[in-house]
Formats: C-alpha cells, structure tokens, sequence
C-alpha cells in the first residue's frame, strides 16, 4: 500500500513508457545510422536520457534521447575529427550546460529569437532530407550541404537505371507515405505509433520480397560503448574541436528549453524549471559523453507522445529507458534485420517536420524581418555550416533588434506665421541618423524653425552632435537661429 501511496500514477505512467518506448526506438536507431555512428550508440542516449535525465528535475514530463536536430552537426563532427572525438565532445558539452544551469543561465534561453531557432531547425532539416534520399537509394551523400543539394538530380537520374537503387527508393518511398498516412488509420490501430509499424513492415517486406536493400550493421551493445581515451582531451586545443563544442552546446540547450517550453503547453501539471532543466540535459550528456554516445536533446516527438498517452509524472520517461535497455540487451540482432532506406523514410519525414512552412508563411505576412532572418538562418546552415549557420541567425537578430530600438518620429506643423515648429520622437541613435538628417535637411531654410526633442526617450552622443552641427548649419544661412528644445535623456557614444 505504501509503494501505491507513493506511485499513485503507475498506471498510466506505465502505459505512457510503453508508447514513449514504441516511438523512440526507431527515432533512437535512425539517428544514429544518419550521423555516421554504430546504432547502438543511438539507443544508449535514448536509455540515458531515460534512466539518469529522466529521474532528474526540471521539466517532468519531456523525454529526452538522441534528436534528429543533431544529427548534421554530429556527423560533420564524426568526419572531421573522427568517432573517438565524439565523447570528448559531447563530454565537454555536458560539463557546459552543467556550469550554465548552475550558474543560472537556462532562462536566458527564453530570449533567444525564435526566428533563429526554427529557422535553425529548417537549415537541419533541409540537410537532413538531403542527405537521406541518399541513403535511401543506398549510395553515398556528399559531405557538404550544397553538395547535397546539388547532387539530387543527378542521384534521381542515376538511380533509374538501377534496380537495386530503385528497390531502396521504392522501400524509402513507401516507409514515408504510410508514416504520413497513419493519422488517417482506425484509432485501435494508430495505438501503435506510424514510425515503428513502417519500420516493421518494411524489415518483413524486404525479405519476402527478396529486395537489394542494405540493413543496419550490429556490433553489440558493449562493444559500441567507447570511453574517450585521454589522448583525446589534446583535441580540445583546437578552436576547430571547441567551435564544434560551443555548437553542440548551445543548439542542443536552446532545442531542449525550447521543447519544454512547447511541452508546458500540452498539459496542467508543474511547470519547467529551467536551469534545473538545462542541469539534468548537461548531466544526460556528460554521461553520454562517457560512454562514448550521440549527444541529447528533449525531442519534442517524443515528449508530445508522452503527454497524449497520459504521463503524469517523471516515471514514465524512466520506465521508457528501461525498455530501451531491455530492448538492446535481449533483443540486439533485431536491429540487423532494419533496412537503411526506411530509417532514412522516418528520418526525411522528420526533417519534413523541422521545416515551418506555415510559421514562414504567417511571419511574413506579419513580420518581414523577422521571417528573412528565419530564411537566412536557414540558408547559411545548409552553404556553410551550422554553427556558423546559427552565429548568422544571431546576428541578424542582434542587429533587428537594434534597429528596431531605435524607432524614431519627426511630426512638422508649418505655419507661415510662427515658422516651422519641428518635433523629434522615440530614440535618436547613430543607425536612424542618416533619415533624422535627411528629414531636417528637407525643411525650409527661410522661415525659422524650432526643434524640439524633448520626445526623445534617448539620444546618443554621434545623433546629439549632427543635429547640433544641422542647427549651426541652418542659422548661417541668413535666417533666425534655430530654437534647440533641450532634453534630459541619456547620451551615449555609439
């Protein structure tokens, strides 16, 4: 009675674990194949993220595990500095976001424009999609991202006078239309989530029909676990290495706030306590880190599911980790039995998902700017890298932000008896001075005229010497001088 007083949600914490289990471990294995590692490690995150992040504080009720939004920057990470590298980065990174919840910085997460995250997201996602077409014809994918895309056609091209790539497409393809069309299936069978059902259908039909498709290669559980050896902490000289550090640090917080943000939304209980979240995410990592596995994010997916089958608290996310480990030490040689081209199906139907084409939509019917720095964001990840991608997104928003602040308003009443009674609004800084000038400049110079700026909430010191150096050159010109309305605000250097 007194384990029931204490678990008085087991029930339905139990079954949530279930569904939650059912959806993660394609998503788990998927992920893993895409970034370029042994699909083992994917499923080790996933039970990390389940049995050490999930008895953790912070957000109760998101669930945590490798995510499809990592999985471009994990496989440049591979490529360049190789898979022992690997712990060392997401080790390091854990450590971060350990130091930054405790000095209680998860909360400035939250100003992070939000333009710059999805369009971040959108920069993931088009790679993403890019690179699984790829893997779902059975071929390899360029290593950038506009070799990606450039190389589509070709790849389509190629892939019709073969058989074997037109068998993977088809496996691919079909992997994708029933995880689209699942919504539309009777509620008894959407019981079982749309990712897992294509994944098993696919393994039984690749058999059957005697198909030319690669599965996934199985090493074994321990044998995957790579611990970083010392050697390996030597890369951390390299700005190279720490560039892909800060990456991995910052993308994988902001998506982790970002998703319990959303998932706070989705139901009534305690909500997230965010530095204690971005602990529980750093501690997640630092042991992913460890034991050599794919970095962790709260995946939305996941958490989402989690919530709709009637979590009510942090048992069923443990309980999920649970399964997974089950899963992988019972039942291993069932992940050789996978076909490729249908992880690559889930994975491009989960870069499709990353892309907010109706957010992009409302945004610029609403807010240009806000809606170009999604786009730009988005762009630059996928020419250049992402976190170089990211810095961009960044930047832009700084500089909006900036420009935005420093709305001002010239209201002129030109009256033939009193002169021109001029009146400067808002904030006068150094990126409006060229409109302030252009707009005083434009007044008549044979009447007198009084400028007033006691409307200014601010004005720095570069705005202050141009209107004063405008006054002198407007009283030379024969007519009276004109009247300066003095103002207390601030002034400041630019």
């Amino acid at each position: 009675m007194a384990r029931v007083a204490r678990l008085p949600h087991l029930r339905q914490d139990f079954a949530a674990s279930l569904v939650v289990f059912l959806v993660a471990l394609p998503l788990c294995v998927g992920v893993a194949v895409a970034s370029g590692v042994p699909a083992e490690l994917g499923l080790i995150t996933g039970i990390v993220g389940g049995l050490v992040t999930g008895f953790m504080r912070g957000s109760s009720l998101q669930v945590s595990g490798p995510a499809a939004g990592l999985t471009v920057l994990v496989f440049e990470a591979v490529q360049s500095f190789g898979l022992p590298a690997l712990g060392v980065i997401v080790l390091t990174a854990g450590l971060l976001q350990l130091a930054m919840g405790a000095l209680r910085l998860g909360r400035w997460f939250r100003a992070i424009s939000v333009s710059v995250v999805e369009g971040m997201l959108a920069g993931i996602g088009l790679v993403l999609i890019a690179g699984q077409l790829y893997a779902a014809a059975g071929v390899e994918a360029p290593l950038s991202g506009t070799g990606k895309m450039a190389g589509i056609p070709g790849l389509l091209a190629d892939a019709v006078s073969s058989p074997a790539a037109l068998a993977s497409l088809a496996v691919g393809a079909g992997t994708i239309a029933l995880v689209v069309g699942w919504d539309r299936m009777p509620k008894r069978v959407r019981a079982v989530p749309g990712a897992l059902a294509a994944v098993v259908l696919a393994t039984l039909a690749a058999p059957a029909f005697d198909l030319p498709v690669r599965t996934v290669q199985v090493q074994g559980l321990l044998d995957a676990v790579q611990a970083p050896a010392l050697s390996e902490f030597g890369g951390l000289a390299s700005l190279a290495l720490l560039g892909t550090v800060a990456a991995f640090t910052l993308i994988a917080s902001a998506e982790s706030l970002f998703s319990a943000a959303a998932v706070d939304r989705l139901h009534d209980g305690p909500r997230t306590e965010y530095d204690k979240e971005l602990m529980a995410q750093g501690t997640g990592n630092t042991v992913c880190g460890l034991l050599g596995a794919l970095p962790m994010t709260a995946v939305i997916v996941r958490s989402s599911a989690n919530v709709r089958a009637g979590a009510r608290t942090r048992a069923s996310r443990v309980l999920h980790g649970v399964w997974l480990l089950l899963f992988a030490a019972l039942l291993p040689s069932a992940l050789g039995l996978i076909p490729l081209p249908a992880l690559a199906g889930i994975l491009i139907h989960a870069g499709w998902k990353l892309i907010p084409l109706r957010q992009l939509v409302a945004l610029w019917r609403e807010h240009r700017g806000e809606a170009l720095i999604l786009v730009v964001t988005a762009l630059a990840i996928v020419t250049v890298n992402m976190f170089e991608g990211v810095l961009t997104g960044l930047a832009l928003s700084v500089a909006k932000a900036a420009w935005d602040a420093s709305h001002i308003g010239l209201e002129v009443v030109d009256s033939n008896a009193d002169g021109v009674r001029a009146r400067l609004s808002g904030n006068a800084t150094f990126l409006r001075l060229p409109k302030i000038l252009d707009s005083l400049e434009s007044l008549p110079t044979d009447r007198p005229i009084a400028l007033d700026l006691s409307g200014l909430h601010h004005l720095d010191h570069a705005c202050r010497t141009a209107l004063e150096s405008w006054a002198e050159r407007h009283s030379s010109s024969g007519t009276e001088p004109v009247q300066l309305t003095r103002t207390d605000v601030m002034t400041s250097a630019p």
